[in-house]
């Protein structure tokens, strides 16, 4: 014969923050012996009320610690790409060319400009010792020298400021040439072959992949619990439901005075494999300690708007009971609000556990 399923009242629900828990937290439940509380076979779970990690949690973006965003230098066509999104690049790799054409004008014209101005320097030198000569025999004044000094003087400067032109040329010509600043993977190219380059327009976006961060901004009423040198936090990547430990945590030192919010920088560590900027996720920083109900998220049943658990009725069989639940914790729990007390025991696979409610 079948039994209606039991569904207990709500516990009164008391409002605390966001839960999280750092993995060196004690275990939140203890497997349970299949016995005369639950049918043999199917796994089942103690849960009791224990000491656990407070958190205070916001919603962050991934960003690389290391990248770099080139661009050009000269005006320009880009006449060739060498790379794409994804691809690894090393410092100095050719990442495009752009026609230097134009570029080459500007060279001979600097060089032009330089044979003149040494031309009129060889002159003045002339000039001046046959000036200088002169002087000597008393057929000039001191006044004639110091013209002839003075057209030397300034033949000479005009000499090195074409010659600082035509490196300048130069060295424009070489920006023609773009390549990477860095180690790294190519995030984002901007533009392709054919278009016309801009200085100071994007053409490649590339980033390390060895560092990466969690940028978060929180509220400046949040930051006196966030000031200890020893703050710890976890970041959560919520559609894979994966966890990582924060390298470091840093707050930085200014306030936006339009949203009153600080900027935090939580660091990943170095093997955050399938992890890539501009992610969102979640940071959860831990902020003290409070004693928490929870149970292992395989064994809440979702059904539409029901969420539920199957508990051991002391019979051999299981009961269906509601549940109010909150934020998950950080070793894969989730937090319980309301509807289970401490020392019961609960089905860690609620879809057998149904099967058998349902067989007896």
């Amino acid at each position: 014969m079948n039994r209606r399923p039991s569904v207990s009242r709500f516990l009164p629900f008391s409002p605390s923050l966001s839960a999280g828990l750092l993995a060196a937290c004690c275990v939140l439940a203890v497997p349970a012996a299949a016995g005369a509380d639950a049918p043999s076979g199917i796994p089942t779970v103690r849960i009791g009320v224990q000491p656990r990690a407070q958190t205070y949690t916001t919603d962050a973006t991934i960003e690389a610690v290391r990248q770099a965003t080139v661009a050009a230098q000269v005006q320009g066509r880009v006449l060739e790409v060498r790379v794409d999104a994804g691809a690894r690049v090393r410092r100095g790799d050719l990442l495009m060319r752009i026609d230097t054409r134009e570029a080459d004008q500007a060279v001979a014209a600097a060089t032009a400009g330089v044979a003149a101005a040494q031309a009129r320097l060889v002159e003045a030198r002339t000039s001046l010792e046959r000036t200088r000569s002169l002087r000597a025999r008393n057929f000039v004044s001191a006044a004639a020298v110091d013209q002839a000094q003075a057209a030397f003087d300034a033949a000479s400067a005009q000499h090195q400021a074409a010659a600082a032109g035509r490196a300048q040329a130069d060295a424009s010509r070489g920006f023609a040439t773009v390549t990477a600043p860095l180690d790294g993977i190519v995030a984002q190219r901007l533009t392709e072959a054919g278009e016309m380059a801009q200085p100071g327009r994007p053409l490649v976006t590339i980033y390390a992949p060895g560092g990466l961060r969690a940028v978060a901004d929180v509220a400046q009423a949040r930051l006196a619990e966030l000031g200890s040198p020893a703050l710890t936090a976890r970041i959560e990547f919520p559609e894979s439901g994966r966890w990582l430990d924060a390298a470091a945590v840093s707050v930085l030192p200014s306030a936006d005075p339009r949203t009153h919010t600080a900027r935090v920088r939580v660091n990943l560590p170095a093997d955050a494999a399938g992890v890539v900027p501009g992610m969102a996720a979640r940071v959860h920083f831990v902020v003290g300690e409070a004693p928490r109900l929870a149970l292992p998220a395989a064994a809440i049943l979702r059904r539409g708007e029901l969420t539920g658990v199957y508990v051991a009725d002391g019979k051999g069989g299981f009961s269906l009971r509601q549940l109010r639940v909150g934020s998950p914790l950080a070793d894969g729990s989730v937090e319980v609000l309301a509807g289970l007390a401490g020392g019961e025991t609960v089905a860690l696979d609620p879809v057998r556990a149904g099967l058998v409610r349902s067989a007896r």
